[in-house]
């Protein structure tokens, strides 16, 4: 795991807040997908290695490994990078687009023959 050098306290990233305007749990997929170098560069460090790792799509929780913030922070951070159109929240992981109760007769089908 990364450690991290603060140079600002966390209050400062955060300007103070610890709510988001959206959910964003720890499994929640973001990415940058239009890496902007020169925003990146007029970012605090500690967010602009957050903005960089989300270059690939990670969850909430892997940028905060990655970059070194706490989780609560990193939420946040995620959250203000959203409002600006610099990162994009996916679909829950968790959504399926496959038919349940064709999953479920398969399942109990399954079963049957154990």
């Amino acid at each position: 795991m990364a450690t991290t050098h603060w140079k600002v306290r966390p209050y400062v990233l955060t300007g103070g807040r610890t709510r988001t305007r959206q959910p964003l749990l720890i499994h929640t997929l973001v990415s940058a997908p239009s890496y902007d170098a020169v925003f990146a560069a007029s970012l605090l460090p500690e967010t602009r290695s957050l903005y960089e790792n989300a270059r690939e799509v990670k969850s909430v929780a892997e940028l905060s490994a990655c970059s070194g913030m706490p989780l609560g922070v990193t939420r946040v951070v995620v959250d203000d990078l959203v409002a600006t159109d610099r990162l994009v929240v996916h679909v829950d992981p968790y959504s399926s687009p496959f038919d349940f109760r064709l999953l479920e007769r398969l399942r109990d089908g399954l079963r049957q023959l154990a």
